[in-house]
């Protein structure tokens, strides 16, 4: 079966990359989204939930910095150098994947202090609340595209180097 680059991601080195680049920002970042619903909803700032939220919102944040800097750094810049991108639907789903986690560094970098620090609590809701949901969008366009087949797209996969299905004939 011929994939994107970014299931391929996903499907080595089982179960680690689903761990470390799927479910580690997912229950991060649904935990930020969760609680981000929960405070616009009860305007409470000062209880539990803000706290998890506030720590959520660092954590997916620093923890997608180093996730862009290693997917760059060993993924994206190779593969493009090397003129491997499956067609433009898995340079949209890897794309969208890394740019789907710039919004929720911003909001690590808001709790921490570095940015809209003269903005009020309701401006650092709504950039909360703007980034939760471009991240939702960009998470949402990579899964779609990076489940396409990319032969869909015009890739024409090496014969030589792909191995047949054995579909159990």
């Amino acid at each position: 079966m011929n994939m994107t680059h970014y299931m391929e991601l996903l499907a080595v080195n089982q179960p680690w990359n689903l761990l470390i680049f799927m479910a580690i920002p997912v229950v991060l970042a649904e935990t930020l989204a969760i609680t981000e619903l929960y405070l616009l909803y009860t305007r409470n700032w000062s209880g539990t939930v803000h706290q998890v939220n506030r720590f959520a919102g660092i954590a997916v944040g620093l923890y997608f910095s180093g996730v862009i800097g290693y997917l760059l750094v060993t993924a994206v810049l190779p593969i493009t150098r090397a003129g491997e991108w499956r067609s433009a639907i898995d340079v949209v789903a890897v794309g969208s994947y890394l740019v789907g986690g710039l919004p929720l560094i911003y909001i690590a970098l808001q709790e921490l202090g570095f940015v809209n620090r003269s903005a009020s609590a309701q401006e650092k809701i709504k950039v909360h609340a703007v980034c939760v949901a471009l991240f939702l969008v960009f998470g949402h366009i990579a899964m779609i595209a990076g489940m396409l087949d990319p032969t869909l797209f015009g890739y024409a996969p090496d014969m030589g180097n792909t191995m047949p299905m054995d579909h159990g004939h």
